[in-house]
This record gives C-alpha cells, sequence and structure tokens, in this order.
C-alpha cells in the first residue's frame, strides 16, 4: 500500500520537526528558572525592585514555556505513535511480524468456532484484524467475532466499513489517541465501577460547612489586611483548623471516590478526545451516523462531559499531597468542593458514561475491519441473502500469503451438503477453515477473501480440533462427542452453517464409518448446511440415497517426477488418488 510509505515519509519529517520544538522549548523552559533563581539572588544582593519584577517575569515565562512543552510534547508523542502504526503496518503486509494483541485472554475451548478457526491467540483472525487499543475496543472487536450479527446489522456494517476503509487517515489519527490512552481493563473496571457507586449525596450540614467557614475565612483574612489586628491571625488559625477538621469528615468519602482511580483522569481525557474524533468528523453511513447522534446528552457534546470529569479528577489529586491538601483544604476546603462537583457529575452523567465509552469500542472494532478491506484491495462484501444461498468463487483463507493462495469455487445451493474427501496434506482442512472463517466474517460485515460472494449469514459450528481436557478427566473422543451432542442441540433451535473435520478419529473404522455416516444424515435433516471432510470412501455413497441434498467433492494429489503435487483446486467427485502408501515408501517407512 503506498499510503504507508508515504505516511512514514510525512510523520518521520513531523517527528523530526516536533522533537526540535520539543527540544528548544525545554532549553527555554529551564533557562527560565535559571534566570529566576538568578535575579531572586541578586534582589537578596541588592534590594533592588527591578530584580523581583524581572524574577516575576522569569517566572512568568516559565509557566508559559511549561505549558507549551506539556502541549508539544504531546504532539511530538502523536507523531511518534503515527509513526510506528505505519510502520507496523508495511512489517505485517511484508510479513515481517504481526505486531498486534492476539486475544488469547478471549479464547474459548466450549465455543462453536472459536478455538477450531483459531479466532484468538497467536497467528488468529482476531491478531491480524485487531488495530484496538483501548480496552473496550478489544473487547467489542472479539466480541464481534462470536456472533452472526442479524441482517440489518451486518449491513450496516457494510456501508460503516466501506466508508472508513478510505479514511486512513482519520482511522489512524483516532487509534493513536486510543493507544496514547495507556487504557487497560484495571483502568475501565475502575471507571465502570465508579459510575456504579451508589451515589449518596452528602449531609446537609457538611454541604452548608463548606460554604461558611470558607467565606468566615477569607472574612478574617481581609479584615486582617485592613486593620493589621494580630488578634484575627488567632481567628484564622482556629478556622483554618476547623476547615481541616470538617475535611476529615468527608475523607472516607473521597477516598472511596477515587479508590483504584490511579492514571483515570488521564485516560478520561483520551476518552474525550477520542468521543470528539467522533463529533468532529462527517460521516455518510447510517450507523456512524448513529453513533454520533447518541454523542450529544443534555445540549453539550459527550467530549465536554468527559474533560469537565478528567478535570475533576485531577484536582482530586491533590488530595494525596501533604502540603498542597493542607493549604488548599485549611483555607477553602476544596477537596470537599471538588467532592460535590464529582457527585454531581455521577448524578447527572454516570448513566450515560458507559454507553459513550462502548461507541469508542465500536468505533475501534468497525476500524478494524476497514483496515482489513484497506489492506485487501481484492477482498469484496458479500451480497447478503435471505434465501439461504451460499457460494463463492475464488475463496480462500485470508490469512493466507496473497502471493501463494489458492482460490477456489463452491457453492451450497442445490445442493447443501459437501462430502469432502482428499489425502492428507491435499487442502482438505484449509478449505474447511476458510470457508468457517469467511463465513464468521461474512456475518459481522466485514469484507471477505474471494472475488465475488452470496451469503446467507447463519450461526456457524464447527468441529474440527479439539483438545484433550486432563483437569476434566476428558478424553479426545469424549469431548468430540460432545461438541457433536452441542452442534445437534445448536441444530434443534435453527438452521446453521456446520462443518466437520474426520470425526470420530477416536474408535475403529467399522464403527468410525457407521457414526460418521448417521451423522451426516441426522445433520442434513436438520437443514444444515456446510461440509464434512472423510478419509473414508465410503461416506462418500450416502450421496447415492439423497442426492438433491449432498454432494461429493475433493482435493486430488499428483505423483509428478517422483514427487507429490498438490494443486490445492477443489474438484466435483470422490478423491481418487493415494498418497500415504508413496509417501512412506518414499521415506523408506516401509
Amino acid at each position: 500500500m503506498k499510503a504507508y510509505p508515504d505516511n512514514v515519509a510525512k510523520y518521520s519529517e513531523l517527528y523530526n520537526k516536533t522533537n526540535k520544538k520539543y527540544n528548544s522549548i525545554s532549553l527555554l523552559r529551564l533557562l527560565s528558572i535559571f534566570l529566576f533563581l538568578t535575579f531572586m539572588f541578586y534582589y537578596i544582593k541588592t534590594d533592588q525592585i527591578l530584580y523581583v519584577i524581572l524574577a516575576v517575569l522569569s517566572f512568568a515565562g516559565f509557566i508559559f514555556f511549561m505549558r507549551i512543552h506539556s502541549k508539544v510534547s504531546f504532539q511530538r508523542l502523536l507523531a511518534e505513535t503515527l509513526l510506528k502504526i505505519n510502520k507496523n503496518e508495511i512489517a505485517f503486509l511484508k510479513r515481517e511480524k504481526t505486531p498486534f494483541e492476539n486475544g488469547a485472554e478471549f479464547i474459548d475451548f466450549h465455543h462453536p468456532y472459536a478455538y477450531d478457526l483459531d479466532i484468538f491467540g497467536d497467528h488468529s483472525l482476531f491478531q491480524n484484524l485487531n488495530r484496538t487499543a483501548s480496552f473496550i475496543g478489544k473487547k467489542t472487536l472479539a466480541e464481534l467475532l462470536l456472533h452472526t450479527l442479524p441482517e440489518t446489522e451486518i449491513l450496516e456494517n457494510q456501508e460503516a466499513v466501506n466508508e472508513l476503509k478510505s479514511k486512513i487517515d482519520w482511522r489512524q489519527e483516532f487509534q493513536s489517541l486510543a493507544i496514547l490512552s495507556q487504557d487497560s481493563k484495571q483502568s475501565y473496571e475502575a471507571i465502570k465501577h465508579w459510575t456504579s457507586f451508589t451515589n449518596n449525596s452528602l449531609p446537609k450540614v457538611l454541604v452548608a460547612l463548606s460554604f461558611i467557614l470558607p467565606v468566615t475565612f477569607f472574612g478574617f483574612l481581609a479584615a486582617y489586611f485592613i486593620t493589621s489586628k494580630t488578634i484575627i491571625l488567632s481567628y484564622l488559625t482556629y478556622v483554618f483548623i476547623a476547615n481541616l477538621i470538617v475535611l476529615g469528615r468527608a475523607v472516607k468519602r473521597i477516598q472511596s471516590e477515587i479508590a483504584k482511580a490511579d492514571n483515570v483522569a488521564n485516560i478520561i481525557k483520551q476518552y474525550s478526545l477520542l468521543i470528539e474524533k467522533i463529533e468532529k468528523e462527517s460521516f455518510q453511513s447510517k450507523k456512524l451516523l448513529h453513533l454520533q447522534e447518541q454523542l450529544n446528552f443534555k445540549n453539550a457534546k459527550a467530549s465536554q462531559h468527559l474533560k469537565q470529569l478528567s478535570e475533576l479528577f485531577s484536582r482530586m489529586d491533590t488530595i494525596n499531597n501533604f502540603v498542597t491538601a493542607t493549604l488548599f483544604n485549611g483555607t477553602f476546603l476544596f477537596n470537599l468542593h471538588v467532592l460535590k462537583a464529582l457527585l454531581k457529575w455521577k448524578e447527572d452523567y454516570a448513566s450515560e458514561m458507559n454507553h459513550w465509552v462502548s461507541i469508542i469500542g465500536e468505533i475501534e472494532a468497525l476500524n478494524s475491519l476497514a483496515n482489513l478491506a484497506y489492506n485487501n484491495e481484492d477482498f469484496v462484501f458479500p451480497e447478503i441473502n435471505s434465501d439461504y444461498k451460499i457460494e463463492f468463487k475464488n475463496l480462500s483463507h485470508p490469512l493466507l500469503n496473497p502471493a501463494t493462495r489458492v482460490g477456489n469455487d463452491t457453492q451450497f445451493h442445490p445442493q447443501s451438503f459437501v462430502i469432502l474427501t482428499g489425502s492428507n496434506m491435499s487442502g482438505k482442512s484449509t478449505f474447511l477453515r476458510s470457508l468457517g472463517i469467511n463465513m464468521v466474517l461474512s456475518g459481522i460485515g466485514s469484507v471477505i477473501c474471494a472475488s465475488e460472494a452470496k451469503v446467507h449469514p447463519l450461526p456457524v459450528l464447527v468441529s474440527m480440533r479439539l483438545s484433550d481436557s486432563l483437569s476434566d478427566s476428558e478424553s479426545y473422543f469424549f469431548a468430540e462427542i460432545k461438541r457433536l451432542k452441542q452442534i445437534m442441540d445448536e441444530l434443534e433451535n435453527q438452521p446453521a452453517f456446520v462443518l466437520l473435520d474426520e470425526i470420530l478419529r477416536g474408535t475403529n473404522s467399522d464403527d468410525k464409518r457407521n457414526g460418521t455416516i448417521e451423522v451426516v444424515k441426522k445433520i442434513i435433516s436438520k437443514k444444515a448446511i456446510g461440509a464434512i471432510a472423510t478419509h473414508d470412501i465410503e461416506v462418500c455413497l450416502t450421496t447415492n440415497e439423497y442426492p438433491e441434498i449432498l454432494t461429493n467433492q475433493c482435493f486430488e494429489v499428483e505423483i509428478q517426477n517422483n514427487d507429490l503435487h498438490f494443486d490445492y483446486k477443489l474438484r466435483n467427485g470422490i478423491c481418487k488418488n493415494k498418497s500415504a502408501t508413496f509417501l512412506m515408501q518414499k521415506m523408506g517407512v516401509i
């Protein structure tokens, strides 16, 4: 993709430029504080007021450069992150590395297809798709891959993904802001806990004192400056102590509000920037417009509400600084007023906050699908139908190397179920996985690895790769029987797309053959669509009993120049060639 090298050049230049600016401001900031100390030294030495003025100006310069330094520091981080995003995409497309989270924490051995189709884990579909950076984004993408959406939602997602596909700069800027948030499961759950925490109001006496005592303190302070009577300083001390005693009554409540809230202020600020990014963008697709509309609440934008909350949490952090907390609270009960504002914010907006954050997750998930579409211009959106018609042209597995992968045409009508034969290594399992992965992608509104497709979205049920569960004292064979029972139970409720690969491997050949035939008969009686791979030719004869439902297809192997040749092309009929005996003879096994 030409855009990625171009972006690397653009963001490299931007980073270098911003880095120079950052270093210059750092130097000026250091110089301003040095001048402040120098002018104060000369004032103490000479007692000339000019040095005080210069010292004040130097300190003001220091504050000014501090603010600019903070902005430039963020711009530098942003440029650095955007540069890394584009370098990662280049490395990924060159198949040098897959530098994205693999979602291993979402692996579920009991899910109808997630483990069998390698949805999560190293070299998984999730890892190849994933361009999320927030915890909610990762969670949303994972949940999206585990279910088939209703047809209307699939079509809305297709439209949204197609629109986001061309917004590469916007997508990358959104991704970089999410990366800089340094969001985590712990932070997300701390925020979620805070919004769900019972919002008991403060006692009326405490609220009244929060106004009376600070007014009294500053009243006495003003009186002292006017009269210069030292006795007023005693009154000031009493009020100062009274303020701290009042704060002490609220400390437990303050601690309960900010418990587990480390770094929450920064994360909420980044949430606000992400929300603002969505609010300001011009969208055309129905779903993106709908998500955008949900970010208005009580005549204001969600980003503004979140910025306010971030500032409140940031102010509340002063409670952990002994000197600042004593000074601010002894004079005007600063943290008590922040607590009141936090409680008021929670009362007004907490019910909406989780929804706003979930929209960030939805956008990140859609951005991941859009990135897949952008990186694979030959992938297509399947044509969705409700007639149980499923067909693919040039179907392949989206994770295979595009330079070497082989596509196949296949369809599931008028016959709806395929009995697939072929020798080991001929491509049967890869073909089944290709079907499964592309059906999953079709069911969430993504592009798929085919040149053309018509799909009736169906739940996907797979028995391909199970594992022994030693902790449950469960053998592979029993785990497989349980999976087949799970498939049959699901088919009782609704039709599904079923993929089976060499089932009943844990029993003798006669039992396996008879069991496989009975499984096929029961599955097709429940209106399932799909395929089963088998080495047993007698299973293929079942098509003679159900010619309107079953069809035989195969992958062949040829012996050329005393070597096995696989073309991975799907053919009609039953596999004729065998490779095991030839391969064992060639390798000296027999």
